[in-house]
């Protein structure tokens, strides 16, 4: 894999992906060094004004009316981090804190924060030797930025607290960095503040959903076909000129996918006769590409806020084009805080409309035909009651996940920082959100390849049949009861590795 360089402009969200994800290594490029030396003696000339400039010679937050001297201020930036690296609870993921010191990278490199060349160098070597601070879960309300999350990085940097080596041992910092042959920053005027004060965490997990989004939107769209089809539906409705009608851009997508994935199925060819006495499917099977649609539009409006972010400088103060040391606003969380709600909103639809579908199959009286329950003995055999009852209890979690975090405030700093965005917490949602619609899809494409299976000697379409037959590589067909759940971590994991999707689009093409 090549290696992310971290220039002037903005990283790209396969950027973020590639070292958060894939474990890129990191370079700064020569004019992102020479920008940020330029920039440092802007600040190193202020600090040695008479007059206090906040966050080179002064106090921070509500301690900012006070002047520190100068044989004090080394003290006061490893102060600030380390009263700040006040993180506590669960381990936040390891992708998650490569995403985060990637994009903090990202905004050193631009020369508005007024740090020294070193500094920026130390964040790439950490990122370039796999080492990865421990972050805690809690301790960031999203302003100004990820505070708490961003202060562990930090004081991993200085070389002390605990990480992760390349291996994945907890180790401390000293001995890691020295083994990668790292020198411990020692810091100097206004570095602390600008190694803590942005929206990486947030901005970073958005980035990561939205990348784990795309996948999923075509992942429903597969199971709504695969459903569609074998619960004996109609794909009239999908009709390019019907959709055409309403002419968002999201659901003429959504539909010209299931048309790509149904065609040519037997299953549907079956029933298109003059005896078939459907009138119209029911909503879940209906208006798949309304709400798939609606999804996608979601997203990209998530996405144009990501990229919006990913080309921001955030920093207070920054130090401006022009050369001025000014504070500013930058750092509130509410544009992503407010995109990451949303996107658990739709993302919790989503699940709901799959778990809907699925639970048609297993009622005899909506299921045209199929044994109840998909059981291969009913009463003797449960076949898939209990899949859909995992489903339901992830969707319920979903619905409260996506209860908006963005509209609370708790005032902090003596009141300072008295509207603060817990854009943060938005995010951390919205991660375990994603991970329960991965599940409930997962469900759906199960359950709905069993459906196929059943409507045999019925073949189904070309790009269905490829779905099912994928997963009937780890997956066995229908037959007696048997331990249901490594079925369905099977299914979950051929949706997380592309496997579904793959298998798929072998048929159709790329998938829109």
């Amino acid at each position: 894999m090549h290696p992310v360089e971290v220039g002037l402009g903005p990283v790209s969200p396969s950027d973020v992906v590639a070292v958060a994800r894939d474990g890129a290594t990191v370079i700064l490029s020569p004019d992102a060094l020479a920008e940020i030396a330029a920039t440092r003696k802007v600040v190193e000339e202020l600090a040695d004004d008479v007059e206090p400039h906040y966050g080179v010679s002064t106090g921070f937050g509500a301690l900012a009316t006070r002047h520190i001297p100068v044989e004090r201020r080394a003290q006061l930036q490893r102060s600030l981090v380390r009263s700040h690296a006040a993180g506590s609870g669960p381990e936040v993921e390891r992708e998650v804190v490569r995403a985060l010191m990637l994009l903090r990278l990202s905004t050193l490199a631009t020369g508005r924060t007024g740090v020294r060349p070193e500094t920026a160098r130390t964040y790439a070597a950490m990122l370039s030797a796999g080492i990865t601070p421990i972050v805690g879960e809690y301790g960031s309300l999203g302003c100004s930025g990820d505070l708490a999350p961003l202060a562990h990085v930090a004081l991993a940097a200085m070389g002390e607290g605990d990480v992760r080596d390349a291996e994945g041992a907890i180790r401390p910092a000293a001995d890691v960095l020295s083994e990668a042959g790292i020198a411990p920053v020692t810091l100097a005027e206004k570095e602390g503040l600008a190694l803590i004060n942005g929206t990486d965490g947030m901005l970073g997990m958005l980035v990561l959903a939205c990348a784990d989004l795309q996948r999923l939107v075509r992942v429903a769209d597969v199971a709504a076909a695969m459903s569609v089809e074998a619960l004996l539906g109609t794909d009239a409705v999908f009709a390019a000129d019907l959709q055409a009608l309403r002419p968002h851009p999201g659901q003429a997508a959504s539909a010209a996918n299931l048309r790509a994935l149904l065609a040519g199925s037997a299953i549907m060819a079956s029933h298109r006769t003059p005896d078939c006495t459907r009138v119209q499917d029911a909503y879940s099977l209906r208006c798949a590409p309304q709400v798939h649609g609606a999804v996608r539009d979601t997203l990209a409006h998530a996405e144009t806020v990501a990229d919006r972010e990913l080309a921001a400088a955030v920093d207070n103060p920054v130090v401006t084009i022009d050369g001025r040391v000014q504070s500013n606003g930058n750092f509130h969380g509410a544009p992503v805080g407010y995109v990451l709600d949303f996107l658990a909103i739709a993302v919790a639809d989503l699940a709901s409309i799959s778990e809907r579908r699925t639970d048609r199959f297993l009622d005899q009286s909506r299921s045209h035909g199929l044994p109840a329950f998909l059981a291969d003995d009913p009463g003797v055999d449960s076949g898939h009651m209990i899949a859909q009852y995992t489903q339901a209890g992830i969707v319920s979690e979903l619905k409260r996940l996506a209860s908006p975090a963005s509209v609370d405030s708790i005032p902090s700093s003596a009141m300072q920082e008295d509207h603060v965005s817990m854009g943060w917490s938005a995010a951390r949602k919205l991660r375990r959100a994603v991970d329960g619609l991965r599940r409930v899809l997962a469900i759906e494409l199960l359950t709905a390849a069993r459906g196929i299976d059943l409507r045999r000697p019925l073949q189904p379409a070309a790009a269905t049949g490829a779905v099912r037959d994928a997963l009937r590589a780890t997956v066995p067909g229908p037959g007696p009861d048997r331990f249901l759940a490594p079925d369905i971590e099977a299914a979950v994991a051929a949706v997380a590795s592309g496997a579904v999707l793959t298998a798929a689009e072998s048929v159709t093409g790329g998938l829109q």
